[in-house]
């Protein structure tokens, strides 16, 4: 998906790799920085969010080895040049790139011609630098001698429910011209995650292969589980006798029946019990569901229950369970 944007953004630079970098240590470095920035790790945090999009934008030029050629040939070109309309009299213009590059005006103002054929020549700048004879194979833009142009890609949006972004369906979508169409939505799609669907953008305007429809996914918040990674997440409450004496609690699951976890005596709060192969099932692999420990404190009590604490709290052991923290950060 070519773009005048890509003289500007270095994607090598936003995940951290050199241009040399394999397609496995690529996988790898975005699998890690996704993790790091993604929303659900990074609730509410705006500059996450953009970032988490900037690597993703990256990652779906550089992952795929045509866009990734096209996106180096333009950038070998210069960064910050620009085609303009002719006779807008702005800098950067395709007069100004290839002027530049092929020396295609001498200092009196007299324009050179390019040769159609032999070494050097017009049609070899074209096909060598550009590839089968096209600028911008998704942009439908400058059509050279190697065939006809592709069509536009087309940019969508859809907004779906947790349920289905963790365990994949078949949906149906409307395009601008009205016409239904079906995504296969894969099991574990994330939040901000585009989903390519090809030869259904726009047709091509003499004869070649349409464009692609870029497809954005937004998924909705669930009330009770939270997406880390393969892993789901969710935070359960005990009660204080719960955690203090130990218990058998009931844990749900996303869309089946809850199962049964041990708490140990003396669980704290924020402890987590892992339930195997319970969280994103994928081809890649199958996350865990992770249950959070939460002690919930009684917002009211009795007298006599109130009494009764105070007669417990007298029978436990004089420490105080902050000093450990207190002397960390005295030093």
């Amino acid at each position: 998906m070519a773009s005048q944007d890509w003289f500007d953004k270095d994607f090598y630079k936003v995940l951290g790799v050199s241009k040399d970098v394999s397609e496995a240590e690529l996988k790898k470095t975005y699998r890690k920085l996704a993790r790091k920035y993604h929303p659900d790790s990074n609730p509410g945090d705006a500059a996450a969010e953009a970032k988490f999009k900037e690597i993703s934008e990256a990652n779906s030029v550089l992952s795929d080895p045509e866009q990734r050629k096209e996106y180096d040939q333009i950038r070998a070109m210069g960064s910050g040049a620009r085609f303009t309309a002719p006779g807008s009299g702005g800098q950067g213009g395709f007069d100004d790139v290839f002027g530049g590059m092929f020396g295609a005006q001498d200092a009196g103002g007299q324009r050179y011609t390019f040769q159609q054929g032999g070494q050097g020549g017009f049609d070899d700048v074209f096909g060598g630098l550009f590839g089968n004879g096209r600028f911008g194979s998704a942009s439908g833009g400058f059509r050279g001698y190697g065939g006809p142009t592709r069509g536009n890609d087309v940019t969508a949006h859809t907004t779906i429910d947790f349920v289905t972004a963790t365990k994949g369906e078949t949906i149906s979508l409307q395009a601008a011209d009205g016409k239904p169409f079906k995504v296969k939505i894969p099991a574990g799609v994330a939040d901000g995650q585009k989903i390519k669907l090809r030869g259904k953008g726009q047709p091509s305007p003499d004869g070649g292969e349409p464009g692609d429809i870029v497809l954005t996914v937004t998924v909705r918040k669930h009330p009770v589980f939270e997406r880390d990674g393969l892993n789901l997440r969710v935070t359960v409450p005990v009660t204080f006798a719960e955690a203090a004496l130990g218990a058998t609690i009931e844990v749900p699951t996303l869309g089946g029946d809850p199962v049964k976890l041990r708490v140990a005596p003396g669980t704290p709060s924020g402890r987590v019990l892992r339930v195997k192969g319970r969280g994103v099932q994928t081809a890649k692999g199958t996350g865990d569901l992770l249950a959070v420990v939460q002690i919930a404190v009684p917002s009211h009590l009795s007298a006599e229950a109130k009494e009764a604490l105070e007669a417990f709290a007298e029978k436990l052991p004089d420490e105080n369970p902050r000093e450990d923290i207190l002397a960390k950060a005295r030093g």
